[in-house]
């Protein structure tokens, strides 16, 4: 589990389930998750799938490995350890201390193993029945953290010589997200972007993030102005008047998802902005992956038009124009230029995962808000709450005005599933201490998102409670996260320095 679940949630487990079973079972969870078809590449990725550097590799007690940085465990939990560490970053597991009695243990752990697994033996004679079912077995001490300091970790990380193995009591401190805490504090950063060809992928980005930016104030600008252009009027055989005569609820129930719309193409592109001028930029790669699975939601929805037949012009050369910049923007990774910044106190991280937390959850219910509108646009085109504003029946026009509303409809949905993408991937993967580009590009979209679509329904007169109260709560989720987020986010921070201590394995660690 994410270090945005585990601290908020863990208080609550502990008094529930007792502190030992509660973390049993979030260890034996993870572990089971990770056995199943994709469920090890599903944990990687959700926690923002840590891209190693190149010099963590090296060796552990003689054992090559893919990453010096592992952890400590007891014989007891090895079996769900062994499965579950190395999806959330450790290279190596240490079973340690191994007694003749705990080899059954330690066979069963090591099996299927991910990553080497080493024994650390109290005595010869368990050294020698423990080691054909482990990649190496030792009898001395091998090093290990006795702080969650994640630049410390960094520092020992820096000397190729050198591993670091977290120990339990750590680990259950800092939270899981530690192992990639210390990847990122350990991966080299560029003094600034050198010489290349063309411009960089982030300006790309940038445009992109732009244009849809200015295309959603010229849609708000169009719907509060003239409401329909040309091929609007040519599509539905009437003008403006003409929608009146048939319902003077109609032009306003249009001009409600038509600014609604707007308002999320603007925090669309506030999201895209901060990911290319704030990520990108940095060569951070979650970023990148952000921005890719967002727009290959939004673009895509252009094609919405094949249901209904209805090619909005304006539409089309936005993606025509905006989607080859797409391209460009996330073409390939750059290397990473970020500053690495301490966690600062205790206390405001743990309040800012509750941020984080908040913030995930508002971007899920978003996307699934999303696909729900969308599927209303593609099948029924109203729920009830619209038919009770517009004071209709389900049959009460013709099919050409309904496939126009359709496609508004399921066009909205569209673009806030991708928001609603950029939000949960941006708040999931982006929480970082002094990232205040995080920050404001989260509380810009949510303006831009959700204030239009309050005032356009009060405006109207659309104030049916059911239909307001997911916006409602999304943006108090939105306000609530953000606010307990301000302090880490946006706090000034000194860059890493080193601090804590090591210490030696000792046959009665546990």
């Amino acid at each position: 589990m994410p270090d945005w679940t585990y601290h908020p949630l863990r208080g609550i487990a502990a008094r529930s389930l007792g502190v030992r079973r509660s973390q049993r079972l979030a260890l034996r969870t993870l572990a089971r998750v990770g056995s199943l078809p994709g469920g090890g590449w599903l944990v990687a990725h959700a926690l923002g799938h840590r891209h190693l550097p190149p010099h963590l590799a090296g060796a552990v007690a003689g054992v090559p490995v893919r990453s010096r940085l592992g952890a400590v465990v007891p014989p007891g939990v090895a079996r769900d350890a062994v499965r579950a560490l190395p999806l959330i970053g450790a290279g190596v597991v240490v079973v340690a201390p191994v007694a003749v009695d705990d080899v059954p243990l330690v066979r069963e752990a090591a099996a299927g193993r991910r990553v080497p697994v080493i024994a650390h033996a109290v005595s010869a004679q368990a050294r020698d029945a423990v080691v054909p079912h482990v990649d190496a077995a030792v009898t001395e001490g091998l090093e290990h953290t006795s702080t969650g300091s994640v630049a410390h970790a960094a520092e020992v990380l820096a000397d190729p010589g050198k591993s670091v193995l977290v120990t339990p009591p750590v680990l259950v401190r800092a939270g899981p997200g530690w192992f990639g805490r210390v990847i990122d504090a350990a991966t080299p950063t560029d003094p600034g972007p050198g010489r290349q060809r063309g411009w960089p992928a982030w300006w790309w980005g940038l445009l992109v993030g732009l244009g849809m930016i200015g295309a959603g104030l010229g849609a708000a600008a169009i719907t509060l102005g003239p409401v329909l252009l040309w091929y609007d009027r040519a599509f539905l055989g009437m003008d403006v008047a003409r929608l009146h005569a048939v319902n003077h609820h109609l032009v306003h129930f249009l001009q409600h998802d038509r600014i609604t719309m707007a308002g999320t193409m603007v925090a669309i592109g506030a999201v895209y902005t901060g990911l290319a001028a704030g990520g990108l930029r940095q060569g951070m790669a979650w970023a990148r992956d952000a921005y890719l699975v967002s727009g290959w939601i939004a673009f895509p929805t252009l094609l919405y038009f094949l249901g209904f037949g209805f090619v909005e012009p304006l539409h089309t050369a936005v993606v025509v124009v905006l989607f080859p910049m797409f391209l460009l923007a996330t073409r390939r990774r750059t290397g990473p230029r970020w500053t690495v910044r301490e966690d600062g106190p205790e206390h405001l991280r743990h309040r800012a995962l509750v941020g984080q937390l908040l913030l995930v959850c508002t971007g899920i219910s978003l996307f699934i808000g999303g696909a729900v509108v969308s599927f209303v646009g593609l099948t029924g085109v109203f729920v009830d709450s619209d038919l009770d504003f517009l004071r209709v029946g389900a049959d009460a026009f013709d099919q050409r005005l309904l496939s126009f509303i359709a496609h508004d409809r399921a066009g909205f949905g569209g673009a806030l599933m991708a928001a609603a993408a950029a939000i949960t991937l941006l708040s999931a993967w982006g929480w970082r201490r002094g990232e205040s580009w995080v920050w404001w590009s989260l509380a810009v979209a949510a303006a831009a998102g959700f204030l239009p679509a309050l005032l356009v329904h009060g405006v109207i007169g659309y104030v049916d409670f059911f239909h307001l109260a997911p916006v409602v709560l999304g943006l108090g989720l939105t306000v609530t996260g953000l606010a307990l987020s301000r302090s880490y986010l946006c706090g000034g921070a000194a860059r890493c320095s080193p601090r804590g201590a090591a210490h030696r394995v000792t046959a009665t660690d546990r």
